[in-house]
């Protein structure tokens, strides 16, 4: 498209850089007496030699006024002024090519190359903080605060939906907490932040409600359990529950559970508490057990009806099934007891085998 550029009905058409600068060097200087076509033919090919201003496809501006600068490469003088108004900080706009060209055309930049492009995409720098960052911020700020414990073990929700917000390229204030309170009943907290410098941030409401809860970990049933059932690794799994819903007793993981008998039924899904275990019974009631007497160089065994179950290390009574004597001893092991005795020697032998108490005491050889 051609545009008239000088007065009269010389109408200017863009030269070849190459024949520009020919005609440059054989005109040389016009003097101001000289033929005015003549001086603005110069000036014209002078022209031809400067970068053409090109329009740019994107930018990014920190002041809230964009400048012809901004938009146009190799704009000259006229680089500072300006022409639009950014958009918000942190966020992008776009301006077409023609509207671009209209507000160029009241400082006569009429010849710029604009190319293909038929938008420019503007975006305003800023420094944005991320629903991550506030949430992790507002975590900060109760951790270790009003007996709650590490801000890992707290669990946040937040009333309303947390949004990016964006302040100042220039701004490095952190999020500083105004005013904070939680009540430990309800659990429900309120926090306002602000950010030193930065006048964005003023404009932006930074107060946010919801609740704070301290999760722990504890040991639960994986299935229902009967009592006297003993806890396998399978039948454990690890939670994280509120604090408030966990006994105070409760198992904690690595503790030892496994191996332990339930002591009442437990429903799946309950916390295993210490006061919920019981070492399981080795010896059952009614049940044949081995009775063992073991002396230095002494071992006796013999079959035996347990009176009463017991754990390891419980003393129960039994039956010896040889004597039909009722003797004592400590479980030590499924279905076996450990006969004790004042006397071992005499009276646990005599318990095992009757016809050892007729017999005679060894003599000395003497």
């Amino acid at each position: 498209m051609t545009r008239s550029l000088l007065p009269g009905s010389f109408v200017a058409r863009a030269l070849p850089v190459a024949l520009a600068a020919a005609l440059a060097a054989t005109l040389g200087p016009v003097p101001a007496a000289a033929d005015p076509t003549a001086q603005a033919f110069a000036d014209l090919a002078l022209a031809q030699i400067r970068p053409v201003p090109t329009l740019k496809r994107s930018v990014t501006v920190k002041d809230p006024l964009v400048r012809i600068g901004d938009l146009v490469d190799h704009a000259g003088e006229l680089a500072g002024v300006p022409v639009f108004r950014a958009p918000d900080i942190g966020t992008t706009g776009t301006i077409s090519s023609s509207q671009v060209m209209e507000a160029l055309r009241p400082y006569r930049m009429f010849r710029v190359d604009l190319a293909d492009i038929a938008e420019v995409e503007v975006s305003r720098a800023g420094r944005v903080f991320t629903p991550a960052e506030i949430q992790g911020r507002i975590l900060q700020a109760f951790a270790g605060q009003y007996g709650l414990g590490e801000a890992a073990s707290l669990s946040l929700t937040v009333e309303r939906d947390i949004r990016p917000f964006a302040v100042e390229a220039t701004s490095s204030g952190e999020l500083v907490v105004a005013r904070s309170s939680y009540d430990s009943r309800t659990n429900r907290f309120d926090i306002s932040f602000e950010i030193p410098g930065s006048q964005a941030a003023r404009r932006i409401p930074l107060r946010f409600t919801g609740t704070v809860v301290e999760l722990i970990e504890t040991v639960v049933a994986a299935r229902g359990m009967q009592r006297g059932d003993v806890i396998k690794s399978t039948d454990l799994i690890v939670e994280k529950r509120p604090r408030a819903e966990v006994p105070a007793d409760a198992a904690a993981p690595g503790e030892t559970v496994v191996g332990f008998a339930m002591r009442q039924n437990l429903r799946a899904g309950q916390p295993i508490r210490r006061h919920d275990l019981v070492k399981p019974d080795l010896v059952r009631r009614d049940e044949t057990v081995t009775l063992v007497f073991q002396a230095p160089g002494i071992l006796l065994t013999t079959r035996g009806k347990a009176l009463e179950g017991g754990a390891e290390g419980d003393t129960v009574t039994a039956v010896n099934l040889q004597s039909k004597r009722t003797v004592q001893g400590v479980v030590s092991g499924p279905g076996q007891i450990r006969l004790v005795s004042s006397t071992p020697r005499v009276v646990t032998a005599a318990a095992l085998d009757p016809s050892a108490a007729q017999r005679p005491a060894p003599t000395s050889g003497k």
